[in-house]
């Protein structure tokens, strides 16, 4: 740790050293009308300036490096504008149009630098914070349906299961990773899901190791959250609905010292009263209510420097984990039903703080990233682990501070080139690390009905102790070069190491009798490596239509086995690294002035050395083994228009066949063939219709009227590896209704309207979890 915090000290001292010429850029921001916009947010892609016009539509950013830069306008109402600046003497006139007859020119950072998104040889889908409180996105995985081939889901326990393109996160180590402000939430223990404040959210469909390392096989979602500039603005919002829906949010962003010292809070409080009764004794089972802080402090030393804090926090509780029936029959014949006689509330804290150093330079930039990360759940009484009313099964887990607190250190540093620069060759390079502590600890306690669920004799505890430790390192690099002005070609490459070690011990206590120590084996090791590439080509026909063509491998990490109570399955036994070689061919594409765009793209995975998991009970725990290859294809096909004067359309398709070339499962004492099986968790088609209409009333201070109706179809599903446990395809309808200006917003909002009964989520052992039912009530939302 030492040496990552002299590292990050050296950088910021090279950063504060490096001087050069300095210029101004000012302007002003009018609508088509010629009308003033205030509180336009401008901002120079790939730096750290930014601004915000004045009641006269005017700005100025003061100490732009002096060379062509890339200007991005936005505001409440309007489509997103960027400008290309190169004369700093000239007074800069920009026209925004309203939102409602223009696409946004969407900007990503994607590849760890600031460019348009119809200009990245990729799938990669946008949400802008328009859109994200458009389809009500609070957890991600509301994404489902909404990104092409994408789908999430909830086991029970507020860790989302995300797949995207067959690809799915089937163990702790994710398939999908996830990023908020740029830190990885490393694991499924460690990541925030809850959302708000969002500025957009980038989801990058396909293999992104050569740029985002381990466990980025099936893509990555990246989350960015809004951040403060001289002008104070601020929010606060409530959601009230049936089953006890609470949601109250708040925040603020600020100056504290103009043009040097930023300050921004923003709070979520989330409350429900519960979607399931519990029989045992009638009483609402999944009560839940949460707190998320967000915090960020940044100091901009200079125009090319600055030092930025962010600080999250997420405590959830809930009185009622695990709402499972006991089989997907009783789930659907019985909906939102349990009856479970063990109860307990879930205390889950999560704390992830991040300090990152940015130098914007004449000629490279630099990011040095440190974060800590940091998830302490417990049950404070043992949780119901048969999910029946009889005395048979409970897990424990409440064993201290000491236990079940997940703890991960990352460290980045990162160099590109300006991506403003004249010439024909970028690139972005960095090297990585990781540092991971998990001390699990957790009994399984057999009550006075143990017998009937298989133990020796009641009253029986099994304790089992896995402690792991894990680091890694990486080096990265991408470089791309525009062999003409229309032909592009991107090579990347990664080379990452991991290390993982774990301890493991087990005890067995029976009544009247000493306990019993085991195994005797109690240490395992096992090292990890791989090599991520990635080529691709992209050719322009004009700058609104582009075709591109990419190879990439991907690559999830390995692991060791934990140990469990089922003597037949061996602790400490590794597994092989996942990995997968991609082909994907695509074409973005806008039409009409900005009007209409159409990106379409059709990919093959084909994956060796698939990791399976198999949860083990009673303990629930998952034990991961290679057990197949696998071949994924499909076609996605994303698409957003303005037809006329208040009318938005946004339709999204995706098709995915994705099945198993080879697949051997132990079933029972046996191994058995299950070739040609569906891969779980992967509907084969997905889609998403949106339709949205403003009518804006001039003489009520453009006060809009809106209304808005989403179709959703997700199909035909497997949950098991074994195809046993299947969801037929599915229709979810959502509308709302209300009012919107620059300042406030009223919504009555429905979801699942016409009261679907859907399989969500079932274990490999059948217990299952159901998608919400039908949910309603209002919004009402400030901004100044």
């Amino acid at each position: 740790m030492n040496k990552i915090l002299a590292c990050l000290c050296l950088s910021i001292f090279i950063c504060f050293a490096a001087t050069a010429q300095q210029n101004k850029i000012s302007g002003t921001v009018k609508d088509t009308k010629g009308v003033p916009v205030v509180a336009v947010t401008v901002q120079v892609l790939n730096t750290n300036l930014s601004t915000v016009t004045d009641l006269k539509g005017s700005f100025e950013i003061a100490n732009v490096p002096s060379r062509k830069l890339n200007l991005r306008f936005t505001a409440v109402g309007y489509a997103a504008v960027n400008k290309l600046v190169t004369d700093y003497n000239k007074n800069l006139d920009v026209t925004l149009e309203d939102a409602d007859l223009r696409l946004d020119e969407v900007i990503v950072s994607a590849q760890k630098t600031e460019e348009n998104v119809q200009n990245i040889p990729a799938s990669i889908s946008v949400l802008s914070s328009t859109k994200v409180n458009d389809y009500r996105i609070q957890n991600t995985r509301d994404l489902t349906a909404i990104v092409p081939n994408l789908y999430s889901s909830n086991p029970g326990d507020g860790r989302n299961v995300t797949s995207i393109r067959g690809i799915g996160t089937t163990s702790y180590d994710p398939a999908v990773a996830t990023y908020i402000d740029g830190v990885n939430q490393f694991g499924l223990d460690t990541y925030i899901a809850s959302l708000f404040d969002v500025e957009r959210i980038e989801i990058l469909r396909g293999p992104q190791g050569t740029l985002y390392g381990r466990n980025a096989m099936g893509g990555v979602i990246n989350i960015i959250t809004k951040q403060p500039t001289n002008y104070t603005t601020g929010f606060a919002g409530v959601d009230v609905g049936n089953y006890g829906q609470q949601r109250y949010s708040a925040g603020i962003r600020t100056a504290l010292i103009k043009d040097k010292l930023f300050f921004g809070a923003a709070g979520l409080v989330n409350r429900q009263s519960g979607f399931y009764t519990n029989e045992f004794n009638n009483s609402k089972f999944d009560r839940l209510h949460g707190y998320l802080g967000n915090y960020y402090l940044k100091f901009q030393g200079s125009s090319k420097f600055a030092l930025t804090l962010n600080v999250k926090h997420n405590e959830n509780r809930n009185d009622g984990t695990f709402p499972l029936a006991a089989s997907v029959g009783d789930a659907l014949s019985n909906p939102f039903k349990v009856n479970q006689n063990a109860l307990t509330t879930m205390f889950d804290n999560l704390f992830n703080a991040s300090l990152s150093a940015n130098y914007a330079g004449e000629d490279f930039n630099f990011t040095s990233q440190s974060a800590y990360q940091s998830n302490y759940r417990y049950y404070n009484k043992p949780i119901d682990g048969d999910f029946s009313p009889i005395d048979g099964i409970t897990v424990i887990n409440n064993y201290g501070k000491d236990w079940n607190k997940i703890q991960v250190l990352t460290q980045e540093f990162k160099f590109s080139s300006p991506s403003s620069s004249d010439s024909r060759l970028k690139w972005v390079g960095g090297v990585y690390g990781f540092y991971q502590h998990n001390p699990v600890k957790q009994g399984t306690f057999f009550g006075e009905d143990g017998e009937a669920v298989g133990a020796p004799a009641p009253n029986l505890l099994s304790v089992s102790v896995n402690r792991g430790k894990s680091f890694g390192l990486a080096a990265y690099g991408q470089v791309t070069y525009a062999i003409t002005d229309q032909l592009l070609a991107t090579a990347g490459l990664r080379f990452d190491y991991e290390h993982k070690k774990q301890s493991v011990v087990g005890e067995l206590v029976m009544p009247g009798e000493d306990p019993m120590i085991f195994p005797k084996d109690t240490t395992g090791k096992a090292n990890f490596n791989a090599l991520s590439p990635k080529v691709s080509l992209a050719y322009s026909f004009t700058a609104d239509h582009n075709l591109y063509a990419s190879y990439s491998r991907g690559f999830r990490a390995g692991g060791l086995t934990q140990l469990v109570s089922d003597p037949d399955i061996k602790p400490l036994v590794a597994y092989k690294p996942e990995y997968s070689n991609n082909i994907e061919v695509g074409s973005k594409n806008t039409f009409f002035n900005q009007r209409l765009s159409i990106n379409v793209a059709a990919f093959y995975v084909k994956l060796t050395d698939a990791q399976t998991p198999v949860l083990v009970l009673p303990d629930a725990i998952t034990v991961t083994r290679n057990a197949g290859k696998l071949s994924s294809k499909g076609i996605e096909v994303e698409l957003s228009a303005r037809p006329v004067k208040g009318l938005s359309v946004d339709y999204n398709f995706g098709y995915t066949d994705a099945k198993y070339k080879s697949l051997s499962l132990p079933v029972g004492k046996q191994t058995v063939n299950f070739d040609g099986n569906k891969q779980v968790f992967t509907p084969d088609l997905t889609s998403m219709l949106a339709l949205q209409y403003s009518y804006q009333i001039e003489s009520l201070s453009k006060l809009d009227l809106i209304a808005r109706g989403e179709w959703a179809f997700v199909g035909d599903q497997f949950f098991d590896l074994q195809n046993r446990f299947e969801q037929k395809g599915y229709h979810l309808f959502n509308a709302k209704v209300g009012v919107s200006n620059k300042r406030f917003d009223v919504f009555f909002w429905g979801r699942n309207l016409t009261n679907k009964t859907y399989v969500d989520y079932v274990y490999d052992f059948g217990v299952a979890h159901l998608g919400n039912p039908k949910t309603y009530g209002i919004s009402l939302a400030g901004r100044f």
